[in-house]
């Protein structure tokens, strides 16, 4: 395994460490619930403890296997937010138990091939999915394990699981025998918005660094636990099921921080968020582009609160049209608002500082270890290069994809001896250093010999003012090969023709770009974490063209 540098410190060991700096301060706020750090560390030992009892660890240790390859026992985290995610991702590491995501909007079908593909072992589930799981709980012979949160629904606890609190009541309050191993897996499995979720392996202390936005520099416990200031309280509006959502969760911690979680987790409440943002004193707000800064935004319009603490705004997982910039500039003037361009294979890799009313959207400053490769991946393109290649990134990157081998090798090619990853974005260096990303290639459309990027497009699109939201996706065309289609939300009560909205995207977008039809509905369906539905909206085009 000599391609894969050290592991240095695991996310365990430094919030243990951290913990007995601050026990007492806050850690988790969730409701009425106030968890302080020396609260979470007694926790997440108590559930560390129960996997332990009940064999669930490491049977194969990391350097003894290919990257995608797990020796570990694996737990699937079926959860809305709130403190017990965030305990189970921390409980499992300190189990030698490799934690992963679920998306809880899957029908019966993915989520039986969700817990195959990744051989769970063990699931931690709210109540409200309980009689999901049981429908198909025959044909997961490998999970043994269940603990069950109760929630608003009241169902009954699942035959054969465990109550949460009752595993942790149960359990010891020692540190877990096994260990704090920076070699053992974090997964996190792809959104499946274009095909079907695939899980990325990531030792977790290089997960700290590129995806939970640790030290770069720090080496030893005494250097992380110094970087720990505890002025950080942050606010991350998306599902912890999005990598963005746990991401920022764990960046939290890593500086000592008090991580706020929204009280209905189960929808975005603008009224909610805003409201905590003020009782709680945030100084960090996460969001996912414009499925979630447009009611955000509806939100701030005619309050009054007072939303002094908050610093600033991250835009991550989703683009962030330039005119909802300058909105949020307009509303909170002194607040930092920061596009992060990153991926699920790749962690953490560009950002940007929007400036007010010359705020951009795609367009972000070189930083190390980003790099530009060629169309056939056999060499790294210099600044100012013709055409587009793909957005590349070095260093401490994921071993890979569970399982495939295949996928692997073609997502994180070896080029010129160095080990990049390619997540399928395609871009450009500019003369000027900076890279020009122009979308993901899984959604671009063929038309009439153009490759057309349909996140381009829908910018153009939700330029016009009477838009709320909008996908933009291909369809058959006799003519073109594909043609372009936009499936559009307009604001309420908004009365806007396809000539108009064509009128605006025209400013924006070359002509050969323009969408073919509009089509108008009244919701956009997205993944909880904001993310397109490619999928429906296709069939939304194909369907109107019938």
């Amino acid at each position: 395994m000599s391609q894969f540098p050290p592991a240095i410190i695991g996310i365990a060991e430094i919030h243990e460490a951290i913990a007995a700096t601050r026990p007492d301060d806050e850690c988790i706020i969730f409701r009425d619930k106030r968890l302080t750090w020396a609260d979470v560390t007694t926790r997440t030992r108590q559930l560390a403890n129960y996997f332990a009892s009940q064999g669930l660890g490491c049977k194969t240790e990391r350097d003894k296997l290919d990257g995608w390859e797990s020796g570990q026992d694996h737990v699937a985290i079926y959860l809305h937010n709130g403190n017990e995610y965030l305990e189970t991702m921390l409980g499992a590491f300190k189990a030698r138990v490799a934690p992963f995501n679920v998306n809880y909007r899957y029908v019966a079908e993915e989520l039986q091939y969700l817990l195959l593909d990744s051989n769970a072992a063990a699931c931690v589930i709210h109540s409200r999915f309980a009689p999901l799981l049981a429908d198909i709980r025959s044909a997961l012979p490998n999970l043994r394990v269940i603990l069950q949160v109760p929630d608003a629904t009241n169902n009954a606890l699942l035959e054969g699981a465990v109550w949460y609190e009752d595993a942790l009541s149960q359990s010891s309050t020692d540190k877990p025998s096994a260990g704090y191993h920076g070699d053992d897996l974090y997964i996190l499995y792809t959104g499946g918005t274009t095909g079907m979720p695939k899980g990325v392996l990531w030792r977790n202390a290089d997960a700290v660094v590129e995806c939970f936005g640790g030290s770069k520099t720090s080496r030893t416990i005494e250097e992380f636990v110094a970087e720990a200031t505890g002025n950080f309280r942050a606010l991350p509006s998306p599902p912890f099921m999005h990598g963005a959502g746990h991401w920022i969760a764990m960046r939290t911690w890593l500086t000592g921080g008090t991580i706020i979680v929204q009280s209905q987790p189960d929808r975005l409440d603008a009224d909610d968020i805003w409201g905590l943002i003020e009782k709680e004193r945030v100084t960090f707000l996460l969001i996912v582009g414009d499925a979630f800064a447009r009611p955000l935004l509806d939100g701030l319009e005619n309050s009054s609160r007072d939303l002094s603490s908050l610093l600033s705004i991250l835009s991550g997982g989703a683009a962030l049209s330039a005119h909802l910039k300058v909105e949020f500039h307009n509303h909170l003037p002194a607040v930092m608002l920061v596009d992060g361009l990153g991926s699920s294979e790749a962690g953490g890799q560009l950002s940007q500082v929007a400036s007010g009313d010359s705020s951009t959207t795609g367009s972000f400053p070189l930083t190390p270890q980003n790099h530009i490769l060629s169309e056939d991946l056999s060499m790294e393109l210099q600044a100012g290069h013709e055409g587009l290649g793909w957005l590349a990134k070095s260093g401490r990157l994921a071993l890979g994809y569970l399982n495939d081998e295949a996928k692997t090798k073609k997502t994180y090619p070896i080029v010129d001896g160095v080990r990049y990853v390619v997540p399928g974005d395609r871009a450009r260096l500019t003369a000027d250093m900076f890279i020009e990303v122009h979308g993901r290639d899984s959604v671009t459309i063929n038309s009439g010999g153009e490759k057309i990027f349909a996140e381009e497009v829908e910018a153009a699109v939700k330029a016009h003012p009477d838009v709320y939201d909008c996908v933009v996706t291909g369809r058959p065309s006799e003519r073109w090969g594909n043609e372009v289609v936009a499936v559009v939300r307009l604001k309420a009560g908004a009365t806007t023709t396809e000539e108009s909205l064509l009128g605006v995207a025209q400013n924006y977008i070359a002509r050969f770009k323009l969408p073919k039809q509009f089509v108008f509905v009244e919701t956009i369906v997205r993944s909880p974490a904001g993310k397109a539905d490619y999928r429906w909206a296709k069939q939304i085009a194909i369907d109107a063209a019938s």
